[in-house]
């Protein structure tokens, strides 16, 4: 006969069982395990064991029977609350469609440098670029890291990450640039408008999209981010769409900013301007907006007009931070506008050096020489030498 508020029960083949807590799932609902016992009070003694050894942070025996897939989803979890919608998305599928079915089944003690190395290999033999390979195992680093907070004896592993080799972005000539203003110019409509101003600012594609007109004051000539328009996966199994679109908060904290606007720009702002500022800037009105992917779709076909090849919306975006370079903007006003985190990034990721700004930069190493005094021949080095081959007596290049 069970003992009230015990969970102690004797069963039909007279043995004791007695039910306890051996922790919790994901959704916060207990699970239970048994020990069993010859006589009640044997029973009862191997339960204030468990329920000890439970308390004191699991049963030894219990912990080596988890495998990585069981820290991916506790690590999932806890970061749910403390990471943005997108980044949370991001782990989840990268979890999902990677790492468990990878890695999920082995057991913590079976992970070496080698297992996980030959999973990055596989990834990239799928076709898998060495920037999502390395997303990927930063994940996994992540996990590991946890795991070994869960159970202190596990041994570090080391990560030996792919090599990414990082493409130069495609940025438009100067020439290129004229032809495209110029088409975005003629017949302009809201989304021409959208794709002359992220080449005017500098603006992402999904903060193009996201912006309202309460957004851009024309008294102050002021533009400011707050949002960013963001297409993300569907994780609710009733949903009949399997993606969604959402306002976000921006990339970083450094996105959000105050972007001074040229009188070029104030002006463009001014000829489509909406009185209501709820109204998004792309369609005019507050319950309707155009997408990133839309967007993209519309400057696809305007640069296959143009003739322009391999032109991406992410593409004039660096070619604003080009333009600025070779105007001689200053390097942290063009990373505050461009809303990076220092602007050391600003430099690494954003800066492409034309030919024209090489040829330039050369020419500052040429130095005047030294004007002729009274019996100079115009001639350099002693009597009877020639002068340097090119040399016009005007100027001399720099000896480095």
């Amino acid at each position: 006969m069970s003992r009230k508020g015990e969970n102690i029960y004797k069963r039909k083949d007279g043995r004791w069982e007695a039910r306890y807590i051996k922790g919790y799932d994901l959704s916060g609902h207990a699970r239970y395990a048994s020990c069993y016992g010859r006589t009640y009070r044997e029973a009862r003694e191997k339960k204030s064991a468990a329920e000890a050894a439970f308390l004191l942070g699991g049963a030894p025996e219990e912990k080596r029977r988890r495998r990585f897939g069981f820290y991916c989803d506790e690590w999932l979890f806890l970061n749910r609350t403390r990471v943005k919608e997108s980044t949370y998305v991001k782990y989840r599928t990268i979890l999902e469609k990677h790492v468990k079915p990878g890695l999920g089944g082995c057991s913590m003690t079976a992970l070496t440098t080698a297992l996980v190395g030959q999973f990055g290999q596989e990834l990239l033999a799928e076709g898998l670029s060495p920037k999502t390979v390395r997303d990927t195992l930063t994940v996994v680093h992540s996990v590991m890291g946890y795991a070994q907070t869960q159970e202190p004896g596990l041994r570090t592993v080391k990560i030996l990450y792919p090599k990414e080799n990082r493409r130069e972005m495609r940025v438009l000539s100067r020439e290129e640039q004229r032809r495209l203003t110029t088409y975005l110019l003629t017949d302009t409509d809201k989304c021409k408008f959208g794709a002359l101003l992220a080449l005017l600012t500098g603006l992402r594609i999904g903060e193009i999209c996201a912006l309202r007109w309460g957004d851009i004051s024309l008294a102050e000539r002021t533009l400011t981010v707050s949002y960013t328009m963001l297409r993300l996966q569907n994780f609710d199994g009733g949903a009949e769409e399997k993606t969604r679109v959402i306002l976000a908060e921006p990339k970083t904290g450094r996105s959000v900013r105050v972007i001074p606007l040229t009188e070029f720009a104030a002006g463009l702002c001014l000829r489509f301007r909406i009185s209501n500022p709820e109204a998004f800037l792309l369609t005019g009105e507050s319950d309707r907006y155009i997408e990133p992917r839309t967007l993209q779709y519309r400057l696809k076909k305007y640069t296959e007009d143009c003739g322009l090849d391999g032109v991406h919306f992410h593409a004039l975006r660096h070619t604003f931070a080009t333009r600025c370079v070779e105007v001689g903007f200053e390097i942290k006003s063009l990373s505050e506008i461009l809303g990076h985190t220092s602007p050391k990034f600003t430099l690494e990721r954003y800066v492409h050096s034309s030919m024209e700004l090489k040829r330039a930069n050369m020419e500052k190493l040429e130095i005047p020489e030294a004007p002729e005094g009274p019996g100079d021949t115009g001639k350099t080095g002693k009597p009877g030498e020639a002068p340097p081959v090119g040399n016009t007596g005007k100027k001399k290049a720099l000896a480095l």
